[in-house]
C-alpha cells in the first residue's frame, strides 16, 4: 500500500468523514486525487507519498498569500513565545482589535474566535438580543454559514435539529429584491437578522446590496454580512469596501491571517457592546473561547495585513484570477465548448461551471476535468488565486487544463462513466450518504 492508501485508511477509522472539514472529504475530490497531505509551502503542496501539485483550493480558501509565508510564520512564532495565551487580555489581541476597528469603518467593536461557525452564530444571537425577535432570513443560494443548528437545520443535512429549530430560519433569493420584501412583509417585526454574503458564485446587480440595505433599515432587521471568502480579498476592507455597502455586522475568516485560525465579528457598538460590560444592560453571553485570542493566530493576522498593504495583495490575486478566467474561457472555446465550460462570478474567486451534454452542471464531467487537472499535477476541486500564484503557475495550469479539455470533451461527446476512474464528486450537502 502506498502512504496514501495507509494514512487514508487511518483517517476514517479515527475521524468520521476521514476529515475535519467536510469540503476537504475524499468525495469531493476527484479519485485519483491525493488522500493526505504532509507540507505545503507557497502555493504547492506535497501528499504523504511526496507527490507536488500546484494547489487552488488553499486549505478551504484560507490562505490568500501562500503557505508558510515567511514574514507571517514568523511573527506567529514570535507570539508563540511570548506565551501564546494569557489570564488577562494579551497585548497583541488589543493590538489586533484596534487594527480591525481602524481598518473597517464599519467597524466599531469586534470579538476573535478561532472559526467562521462560531462568529456568524454569535451575530445571530446578538441580532436576536437587539430586536427581541426570533426569526433569521439566509440567503439560499450561499452554500453555508455556520455548523450550528440555525443554519444547518435550514438545509438536507438536518438530521439532530429540532424542528422547532429548523423553522426559525427562512429564505430569501440572491439578487431577487422582491423575495426579501415579500419575506420582510410576511414575517413584519418577527425577523431579527438578515445573512448573506455580498457575493458568492453571482456578483450582486442592480444596487441589490443597497437595497437590502434599505429594507433592513425599514424593518428594523439587522443587516449581517459573512465576509468570510470575500474579506480580504475583494479588497483589503472587503466586499463591503468593494461594491459600496455598509452592514450592521460583519463577519470574517479564512484569509484574514493566511491561513491561521483566526475569526471575527465586528459592527456598530450599540450592538456590539451587549456582550459587554456596560452597566444596568442585560447581559449577553456571546463569544467566550479560551482559545479566540491565541496570540500566534493574532500576530499572524496582523503581520497579514502589513503584507497586503505593501505588496498589493489584492490587485495580484484580481490579475491572476483574470487571467485564468480568460485563459479557460479561451480554451473552452478552442473546443467549441464555451456553452458547456465557463467561468462565472468575480474574477478575484472565479466559479468554474462545467457541464453535461444538456447544458446542465454535471458531477460526473466535473470529475473526469478534475482528475485530469489531478493527472497533471493540478488539485483544482475549485479556484483560490493566491499572491503566491505568479504567471509561472498561472502558463501551467493553463497548458494543463488544455489537456483536460481535450480529455472532457471527450467524454461529453461519449459515454462518460467511461471516463471516471473511480468515485463521481459529490456535493457536501446531500440528505443521505
Amino acid at each position: 500500500m502506498t502512504k496514501n492508501e495507509q494514512y487514508g485508511q487511518k483517517a476514517h477509522a479515527f475521524i468520521p468523514a476521514g476529515a475535519h472539514t467536510y469540503s476537504r472529504t475524499d468525495e469531493v475530490f476527484p479519485e485519483n486525487a491525493p488522500r493526505v497531505m504532509e507540507r505545503s509551502k507557497g502555493v504547492y503542496t506535497w501528499d504523504v507519498d511526496g507527490n507536488q501539485y500546484i494547489d487552488y483550493a488553499m486549505a478551504c480558501r484560507s490562505v490568500t498569500i501562500g503557505y508558510d509565508y515567511d514574514r507571517i510564520s514568523d511573527a506567529a512564532i514570535r507570539q508563540i513565545h511570548n506565551g501564546n495565551t494569557a489570564s488577562k487580555a494579551s497585548k497583541i489581541e488589543v493590538d489586533a482589535a484596534e487594527l480591525m476597528c481602524n481598518l473597517f469603518p464599519w467597524v466599531d467593536m469586534v470579538k476573535f474566535a478561532k472559526n467562521g461557525s462560531t462568529v456568524t452564530s454569535a451575530a445571530v444571537k446578538l441580532a436576536r438580543a437587539y430586536t427581541g425577535r426570533k426569526y433569521v432570513a439566509r440567503c439560499k443560494e450561499h452554500s453555508f454559514f455556520s455548523y450550528d443548528d440555525w443554519f444547518i437545520g435550514d438545509t438536507v443535512m438536518n438530521a439532530g435539529i429540532p424542528q422547532e429549530i429548523q423553522d426559525l430560519t427562512l429564505q430569501f433569493s440572491f439578487n431577487d429584491i422582491h423575495s426579501v420584501k415579500n419575506l420582510f412583509e410576511k414575517y413584519k417585526g418577527e425577523i431579527a437578522a438578515l445573512i448573506m454574503e455580498p457575493c458568492d458564485t453571482e456578483e450582486p446587480v442592480d444596487n441589490f446590496l443597497q437595497e437590502v440595505r434599505k429594507l433592513c433599515t425599514e424593518y428594523g432587521v439587522v443587516y449581517i454580512l459573512d465576509e468570510m471568502i470575500t474579506g480580504f480579498r475583494w479588497d483589503l476592507q472587503g466586499a463591503c469596501k468593494y461594491y459600496g455597502v455598509e452592514p450592521d455586522l460583519v463577519t470574517f475568516g479564512k484569509g484574514m491571517a493566511n491561513g491561521f485560525s483566526v475569526a471575527a465579528l465586528g459592527g456598530k457598538r450599540e450592538i456590539m457592546d451587549m456582550g459587554g460590560l456596560t452597566p444596568g444592560k442585560e447581559r449577553v453571553f456571546l463569544v467566550s473561547t479560551t482559545h479566540g485570542a491565541e496570540m500566534s493566530g493574532l500576530g499572524a493576522f496582523i503581520e497579514t495585513i502589513d503584507v497586503y498593504k505593501e505588496l498589493n495583495v489584492t490587485k495580484h490575486i484580481w490579475e491572476m484570477g483574470t487571467q485564468l478566467v480568460e485563459g479557460f474561457n479561451e480554451i473552452a472555446k478552442e473546443f467549441s465548448l464555451q456553452d458547456y465550460f465557463y467561468m462565472q462570478g468575480a474574477a478575484c474567486s472565479p466559479n468554474m461551471v462545467i457541464c453535461g451534454k444538456d447544458g446542465n452542471a454535471s458531477f460526473e464531467h466535473r470529475t473526469v476535468f478534475c482528475q485530469e487537472m489531478v493527472r497533471q499535477g493540478i488539485l483544482m476541486p475549485y479556484i483560490s488565486v493566491a499572491y503566491e500564484h505568479t504567471q509561472k503557475e498561472i502558463d501551467l495550469t493553463l497548458d494543463a487544463a488544455r489537456k483536460a479539455m481535450k480529455i472532457y470533451s471527450d467524454a461529453l461527446n461519449g459515454d462518460v462513466n467511461q471516463f471516471i476512474m473511480g468515485n463521481v464528486i459529490k456535493p457536501v450537502f446531500r440528505k443521505y450518504n
